[in-house]
């Protein structure tokens, strides 16, 4: 049990790393179909930086209240819902929108998943833990980029890394019993 629960945690990570080097791989295409100038990439990874700080600090008061296993599976599911918005985004104001629970999902479950591994595991898993969000990190924009050249839209990219993060949550539910 302890193992599984290891590699859940590990899987978490993994999750947490997709998304964040997604707009950067997508925004070439986005930009042109939103309309907008470049630089507005800034906008939205403010938004999601903004919102990653700001759950991040609230993450110690949001585990005492409701625990570390609560608090991952609301945080993995907000990054899902922002992924999903992603995905259907047809104009720039709706990124804005969708990047608020897109950045507040990212910060608590790092924040808590980092403080359970201090505190129950051995000092060498926090090494792996970076690892894994490692493998996430550069798995999205190898997402992103296959779907873009396989000829769908940077939606399409959003909507794999969105049922990734949907199946994760479902598990973190699941392993409520570890």
């Amino acid at each position: 049990m302890f193992s599984l629960l290891l590699a859940v945690i590990y899987a978490a990570f993994i999750s947490l790393g997709l998304p964040d080097a997604l707009l950067g791989s997508a925004w070439p295409t986005m930009y042109r179909v939103m309309n907008v100038p470049v630089s507005y990439a800034g906008i939205v990874s403010m938004i999601i930086s903004c919102g990653t700080v700001i759950s991040s600090l609230m993450s110690d008061r949001a585990v005492r209240r409701l625990g570390t296993h609560l608090v991952t599976v609301i945080s993995v599911g907000l990054t899902a819902l922002g992924l999903f918005g992603f995905s259907s985004a047809g104009a720039f104001w709706q990124l804005c929108v969708w990047a608020v629970p897109y950045g507040l999902g990212a910060g608590s479950v790092d924040a808590a998943l980092n403080n359970y591994i201090a505190l129950y595991y051995r000092s060498g898993h926090m090494n792996w833990l970076h690892c894994f969000w490692g493998l996430g990190a550069m798995a999205g924009p190898y997402i992103m980029g296959a779907c873009l050249t396989g000829g769908y839209s940077f939606g399409a990219g959003y909507r794999v890394v969105f049922f990734i993060q949907l199946a994760l949550t479902i598990v973190l539910v699941l392993s409520r019993p570890l």
